[in-house]
């Protein structure tokens, strides 16, 4: 019997970290969880027209921080981030997708209260094919 996947919606909040994790395909994160390779990554963040999904990964590798090179630990421990995510394939969404627009829509957390919500494979494979769709 097949293990299900496991699904995360990480925030980014700023624009220059948006093009940072997708340019280096890395996510530093202070969330602890039992990260492990397979698990699918929703990355978000706060628009105009409110929180929306930028892309999503795959966990290729989940690097504590004492595992890191000095120079990436530094910088990771400034920010109080104690995991490094190796996301491989990342995929960017030609549009954001508005959480408004997904299953999730009705759901009470907002904005920082996202970050780190767990999610199962089936509302992982609705916000993914609701993505699609939304790119028209």
């Amino acid at each position: 019997m097949s293990e299900e996947r496991r699904g995360y919606i990480l925030r980014i909040v700023r624009d220059d970290w948006v093009e940072r994790v997708f340019n280096e395909r890395r996510y530093y994160s202070g969330v602890s969880r039992r990260w492990r390779r397979g698990d699918i990554i929703l990355l978000a963040k706060g628009t105009e027209v409110g929180d929306s999904f930028l892309g999503y990964g795959v966990v290729e590798k989940a690097e504590e921080m004492w595992e890191l090179p000095p120079e990436e630990r530094r910088f990771a421990s400034r920010h109080g981030w104690r995991w490094a995510l190796t996301l491989n394939p990342l995929f960017r969404f030609e549009r954001p997708l508005p959480v408004k627009e997904t299953l999730l829509a009705e759901d009470p957390r907002r904005g920082r209260l996202l970050h780190g919500a767990t999610l199962t494979e089936e509302e992982v494979d609705a916000i993914l094919e609701a993505a699609e769709d939304y790119q028209g």
